[in-house]
């Protein structure tokens, strides 16, 4: 050890954002492949649309208010490294036994427990490639860690495509995603063998309690929750397309994957541009969200193909810039506590608003895309005082 920033240097700094890409990139393939067809799947199990958007909206409730106590847990306990390998390896299994799922009930329960792993290691990931971030740009290296992370969600969902055009049966379909499964397991392994000093943070001299948290960045946390509550998971989205006929079956995982390419894209653009012009980059990619849910849900096949580009696009912008700001927001001190809090508040508002919009689907699609458009629109009247309270030099 070198001192408190001495861990990284900026070249071993880019090598663990990518090291830790490629464990992204093949955890996404097999979690992003089964959310592609999730949806259609449930239906096949006898789930109906509040259903669909229920389980979808749940596993995320779970997993991020679950993300609250491990990030909690990290801070206090330091086990870095065990959340994260412990929260791959229940993430990993869920997803190949859902080939073994014989009602709804159960395939439902499988996706939350996926949820549920991604919750144990996922603050702790957001803090080490923070930690990372000091030497690269937070913008930056979330953007990079997110376009890797992209590339395997594109990947996850081609799979799954080409296992039903093949057999036409997604129980084998799932089946397949445990190859990337397994080759997420030994990757982290890997990574924490040769990185393990990312997990160590400092600890400031007789400080007992943690300092409060900045009023601007509960604004920022009001702002993210509205985009959480507007913002349509994909499993609904797809059981749109598979209920009204949109396309085929086979395609609804194309469109998922070219969505993930957008993600991708996305995240590299906009990571840089935080770096550059900081909090103002979220205004653009709101308004992108706002397209979105028309788009996909009121028109047929052209329609929803930029629905679903424009889906990716601005998922790319939250799990790139939204995070990154997070750490502009905190010391590193407690960070990891930041970041479940941050994403336990999100899922609060990601089940409510994924609740909200499975029911209103089921009585008028047109006032389900009224609500999901207002709520992201609403989301830029906390964020605008956000950055007003966001210290210059955050």
């Amino acid at each position: 050890m070198t001192g408190e920033r001495g861990d990284f240097t900026a070249k071993s700094a880019w090598a663990f954002v990518i090291a830790f890409g490629f464990v992204s990139l093949f955890a996404d393939a097999t979690y992003e492949g089964m959310r592609a067809i999730s949806g259609p799947f449930l239906a096949l199990l006898g789930a109906s649309g509040a259903v669909v958007g229920i389980v979808a909206g749940g596993g995320e409730l779970i997993g991020y208010l679950l993300r609250l106590v491990s990030g909690r847990l990290a801070d206090r306990t330091h086990a870095y490294w065990t959340l994260i390998i412990a929260g791959y390896a229940v993430q990993m299994a869920a997803v190949p036994l859902l080939a073994f799922a014989g009602s709804w009930q159960i395939a439902g329960l499988l996706i939350v427990l996926e949820r549920a792993g991604k919750a144990l290691r996922k603050p702790v990931v957001s803090f080490m490639l923070s930690r990372a971030g000091r030497h690269t740009g937070q913008g930056r290296a979330f953007g990079l860690h997110e376009a890797m992370d992209q590339a395997g969600a594109c990947a996850g969902p081609l799979i799954a495509a080409l296992v039903l055009a093949g057999h036409g049966d997604y129980r084998t379909a799932f089946l397949w995603l445990g190859v990337p499964a397994f080759l997420t397991v030994v990757t982290v392994i890997g990574v924490r063998l040769r990185y393990h000093h990312a997990g160590h943070a400092p600890h400031s001299a007789g400080r007992e309690t943690q300092p409060p948290l900045p009023r601007a960045f509960w604004f920022y946390l009001a702002a993210s929750a509205l985009v959480g509550f507007g913002f349509v998971d994909y499993p609904l989205i797809a059981f749109h397309f598979a209920r009204q006929d949109v396309m085929s079956p086979t395609w609804i995982p194309i469109f998922y994957a070219l969505a993930m390419g957008m993600a991708g894209l996305s995240a590299l653009v906009f990571g840089h541009w935080y770096d550059s012009f900081g909090l103002k980059v979220l205004v653009p990619g709101l308004l992108i969200g706002v397209a979105v849910t028309p788009l996909s849900f009121l028109g047929g096949f052209a329609m929803g193909l930029v629905g679903m580009l424009l889906w990716g696009a601005s998922l790319g912008v939250h799990e790139a810039v939204m995070d990154a700001a997070v750490a502009g927001f905190l010391p590193e001190e407690g960070r990891a506590r930041g970041f479940g809090l941050f994403s336990a508040l999100y899922g609060v508002a990601w089940f409510a608003g994924s609740a909200v919009m499975g029911l209103l689907y089921d009585r008028s699609i047109v006032l389900m895309v009224a609500v999901s458009a207002a709520a992201t629109l609403l989301a830029f009247m906390p964020l605008v005082q956000a950055m007003r309270a966001r210290p210059p030099a955050a």
